[in-house]
């Protein structure tokens, strides 16, 4: 990796961490220039504004973990509600990336940006239709192996499961405990028994 490719991906690392503590609005590109050590300069040779640098959090850093995260463990599915129901948990339970305290990253973004800036609405949008068409599709692949309801709507499914989990990172950010997501896996799990 050259000088100059290492330099924008510290600089996107380091901002992203404290985005992810503090909030994109409260954090200033003082703050990130201080915390990468890097110049003015050299900042601004990367990213021309800080918005220009928060697409690039989410299009170059979040999009490849969320893919690893939130998609592939839906592909190849054998039984599709025991599958996200398991991949619900571990992304709420066991995932050390993602700190109760501090909630989705993608989540944040969307209720720091979207509404304010349509560069950003357009990229977490994506990321959010990429995880609800993994759920889709691998529900879908369910219907036709008959492990699940053939009469069920899928998107409803994806949709009620990914406004759960968003609802619920942000009340166990609230609350600073992960008892609530327990409460809430509890209430997938019945749900998904129902179908």
């Amino acid at each position: 990796m050259k000088k100059s490719e290492a330099t924008r991906l510290n600089i996107l690392q380091k901002a992203f961490e404290l985005i992810y503590t503090k909030g994109y609005q409260t954090t200033s590109v003082d703050e990130i220039i201080a915390t990468t050590q890097v110049t003015k300069g050299a900042f601004y040779y990367h990213f021309k504004t800080k918005d220009e640098m928060g697409l690039a959090i989410i299009n170059e850093l979040l999009i490849n973990n969320f893919r690893s995260t939130f998609i592939e463990p839906l592909q190849n599915s054998n039984d599709p509600l025991e599958n996200i129901y398991n991949l619900v948990y571990s992304i709420l339970m066991e995932n050390d990336f993602l700190k109760v305290e501090y909630g989705c990253p993608a989540s944040n973004f969307t209720q720091e940006m979207a509404p304010w800036n349509v560069d950003f609405t357009k990229a977490l949008n994506e990321l959010s239709k990429q995880w609800e068409n993994a759920m889709i599709a691998c529900i879908e692949n369910g219907k036709k192996k008959g492990m699940v309801k053939a009469d069920v709507n899928a998107r409803e499914i994806a949709v009620f499961v990914m406004s759960g989990y968003w609802g619920v990172r942000n009340l166990g950010k609230l609350e600073n405990s992960k008892y609530v997501y327990l409460i809430y896996l509890k209430g997938l799990k019945s749900y998904f028994n129902s179908l």
